[in-house]
């Protein structure tokens, strides 16, 4: 059961990242071809940016999401020893390197894991999670982290992100260019005519306008997907889905973090920003939703 949930995450997450890919070519054909009408010289330029944009996100990944996150780093076993001494054991069990540990002063119990790579991860709780979990629920949250770090997703949402904000900006960018300079097509003596001229505008402005939105529900599609698999990913290192399970529930239902930054919400165990009313359930996982709902994934850990 559990072996088959990871492979069914997999392969999901494979065709999202495709789709994410096939998206960003596709605005780039239509920026090309509504401001210089070739759209082949579009989609090199996408490409060509995208791929530096995300290799300098991806390097400075660390870096940058402690500090939008006010995250201090801890190097002292003495200074959070129960932390420090899951770390060391979950190390021992996933077999991978010994991560940074960064500490978020905030009230409201919360984790992520961030970096490149498992040789330069790293994974941050709040002070709250160590006030509030014991041992077992702290090291179901850990357990999860680590399962992100050993499935590269760290990683990947990182390039999800960079993705996202960049097709994003190219959408907004190209507009302007539109209004501003008239748009080369529309000055080229080669332009297309007739019937199919008039589909690949239609196209290319509806990819224009759209691809920003649709991007946006990709990110958070493959972040939900994710989740799903870390939680499965975490049972397997800890053989206890009931520090995961009692976890969730007191995240879930604390109040929101005020250090938490919004563009890296989609990295937490679970949103600090959204929190589930007392007394409602959060059945369904929402389209724009940066995680999937609690009450499935504890459906899901409990049917393990």
């Amino acid at each position: 059961m559990l072996h088959q949930q990871i492979e069914r995450n997999k392969q999901r997450t494979v065709l999202i990242v495709f789709l994410f890919f096939a998206l960003f070519a596709g605005l780039g054909a239509a920026i090309g071809y509504l401001n210089w009408n070739d759209a082949l010289s579009g989609v090199v330029i996408a490409l060509v940016v995208g791929a530096a944009y995300v290799a300098i996100m991806v390097a400075q990944s660390t870096k940058v999401v402690m500090s939008l996150n006010n995250a201090r780093e801890i190097t002292d076993k003495a200074q959070y020893p129960m932390l420090w001494n899951i770390v060391e054991e979950l190390t021992i069990v996933t077999r991978l390197p010994f991560p940074r540990i960064f500490i978020i002063e905030d009230e409201s119990p919360n984790a992520f894991a961030a970096g490149n790579s498992p040789e330069k991860a790293s994974v941050a709780v709040t002070t709250g999670l160590l006030k509030q979990l014991n041992r077992e629920e702290l090291s179901g949250v850990l357990a999860h982290e680590f399962a992100h770090i050993r499935n590269y997703d760290i990683r990947l949402s990182t390039i999800a992100l960079a993705i996202a904000g960049l097709i994003a900006f190219l959408a907004q960018f190209s507009t302007r260019m539109m209004f501003w300079g008239g748009g080369g097509r529309r000055r080229s003596k080669n332009d297309n005519s007739g019937g199919l001229g008039i589909i690949l505008l239609v196209l290319s402005l509806l990819i224009l306008l759209l691809s920003p939105f649709v991007a946006t529900i990709i990110r958070l599609a493959l972040s939900r997907n994710r989740e799903y698999l870390a939680d499965a990913t975490a049972v397997e290192f800890t053989r206890n889905p009931q520090g995961l399970i009692s976890a969730l529930r007191k995240i879930s239902s604390s109040k929101p973090m005020e250090e938490a930054n919004n563009a890296s919400a989609s990295l937490y165990i679970v949103n600090p920003f959204k929190r589930v009313k007392e007394g409602e359930a959060e059945e369904r996982d929402g389209f724009m939703s940066t995680h999937p709902s609690t009450t499935n994934r504890i459906k899901r850990l409990e049917a393990m």
